[in-house]
Parts: C-alpha cells; structure tokens; sequence
C-alpha cells in the first residue's frame, strides 16, 4: 500500500509517499481501508521532529473514516462495517495518511451516518481533544467558561459541547467570527484582536489556541485552566488549577460524539480535500494558516 511518512525532518518537502507492505491486525485489533483522514497541526509538528523520533520512518495521520478491511482475533468489529478511529501515536512508522491502517477495537466507532467519510475524518482527533480537555476542567451547568481559538477545530467542537452541558460558552476570537461562533453556543464574543473582554471573570478556560499564561489571565482565582499541548500549561498561580489534556483514543466516548453528530449538535467542517499523493501540497497549505476546518487526505 501507499503511506505518507517522513524520513528526515523538515518543512512541507520532507512529507514522502512511500510503498510499504499491508499492515496485519493482531489481536484486538482491526484494519481499515482509509476512505479520508484529516490533516492536523499534529501532522506539522511531527514532520518537523517536535515529538522526536529522528532517524526512522514516523508516519503521518491520526484521524480515519473508512471500511472495515480485517479483523485480529477478539476483535467485536465486522468486515464491512463503516467506522471512524483515532489512530493515536507520534512515533508510529504508518499512520493514518495511508490506503489502510490498523487501530486497536476499542478505538473504534460506527461513523455517523449523517455525513460522509470526509467530513467524519474532522471528528476524531479534535472532538476527543475538545471533551477529554472539558472532562479535565469538571464544569457545572451555569459555570463560565473562556475557549480561546473559539472558531478553530478543537475550540469549536469545546464550544459546542459546553453548551450543550449548560455551561455559559464564551469564545476567543476575532470579530469576524463572531456570528459562528455565538451558532456554536457562545453567549459571547471577547475580541481576539484587543483582549477585551472580562479578564479574570471566567470560571475556566479551555486554551485551544495555546495561549499559555495570556489565557490564564481570563480567569477568576481558584479557577481552572486546560491546554490542549500535553504537559505545556502555565505554571499554577492565584489558586487556578491548571493542566493540560492528553488525547486517548476512547471508542466509546467517540461513539457519543457519533451520535451527537448525527443529532445535529456538532459542526463538521472541511477546508479543502487532497489526494494522498498531494500529502506534501496538504501541508503547505496547513502551514499558510488562515483556514477554517480541517484539510482533509482522500486516499
């Protein structure tokens, strides 16, 4: 099969498609016949060596929606069956940006069936980051709660999911997206462009655009703040609680999201498709920023 990887660190250029054998399910685990996967930030930061793993081949794609293609023993899934995943990992030599991949069963969900594979792609990665990091602040209906990068991928998916536990959403972002970001579920917008807004009002903050110590600042002491960069939050200070979540691959809670989707309480969107071939093209334009949803690989 065909898979993008790296081999040596670098910009855009260092994205390779290479021939590599069919990867084989072991026990628990599935394979899958890539029907879309998408492009994240992620991505970037292991083509240019963040996570390490220097000197071998790591490759590239967290997210998947496809088929079924192979179950390993113990494996509760079908031949067949159209599923979305997270195929977590760094330092994987194959990845997701490829025409199969294989995850382990309890990774896997039923895709929605309101959308398509390419729009399914966009869940799986950001959505789990949005939960598992709302999950880490234990917010009650009525709290108030700052996302910074409100109308990007993973702060959309916050906003949306907050709102809907009752919690009072309010989004970093700048004024142009205002009117996104209030049909998310935000009560209100706090300017990107000037800071206004409320500093140290907020019962919590969920830094989806890794603010760091700035969005600490938006909230109240005794607080709480999550990052979405593990291990990379601010240091705790006014007795705000502060950590960072560490995305895990969750079947079952993607399944929730599944369903929310197809309930209508999650907004998929994509910036633009892209070959497998075109992986290196996908990242270029990844790096220009500006977009609003995810690029996505088409195999």
């Amino acid at each position: 099969m065909r898979a993008a990887v790296v081999r040596a660190f670098g910009g855009p250029e260092a994205v390779e498609i290479v021939d590599v054998e069919l990867p084989e399910p072991g026990a628990r685990q599935v394979r899958i016949k890539v029907m879309a996967s998408a492009l994240n930030p992620v991505d970037a930061g292991v083509r240019a060596g963040i996570f390490g793993g220097a000197g071998r081949q790591i490759g590239l794609g967290w997210d998947v929606a496809g088929t079924v293609d192979a179950v390993g023993p113990a494996a509760a899934w079908n031949v067949g069956e159209e599923v979305v995943a997270l195929a977590h990992g760094v330092a994987a030599p194959l990845g997701a940006h490829a025409e199969y991949v294989v995850v382990d069963a309890d990774a896997v969900a039923l895709a929605p069936a309101s959308v398509d594979a390419v729009h399914a792609a966009t869940l799986p990665l950001n959505a789990l980051t949005a939960v598992q990091a709302l999950d880490l602040l234990d917010l009650a209906p009525g709290d108030s709660l700052l996302v910074t990068g409100g109308a990007g991928a993973v702060g959309g998916y916050a906003v949306e999911i907050a709102a809907r536990r009752g919690v009072k959403v309010a989004a970093l972002a700048r004024a142009q997206d205002e009117e996104f970001v209030r049909s998310l579920g935000a009560t209100r917008l706090v300017d990107g462009a000037d800071g206004s807004g409320g500093a140290g009002g907020f019962d919590a903050v969920l830094d989806a655009a890794v603010l760091g110590s700035e969005a600490l600042a938006f909230v109240r002491d005794g607080g709480a703040y999550a990052g979405v960069i593990p291990q990379a939050q601010p240091a705790a200070e006014r007795g705000v609680r502060t950590t960072a979540v560490e995305v895990a691959s969750d079947g079952v809670r993607l399944a929730e999201l599944v369903r929310a989707v197809d309930a209508g309480e999650l907004t998929l969107r994509i910036a633009g498709t892209y070959a497998l071939a075109d992986a290196a093209e996908a990242h270029a334009r990844l790096a220009e920023g500006g977009l609003r949803g995810r690029l996505v690989i088409v195999p």
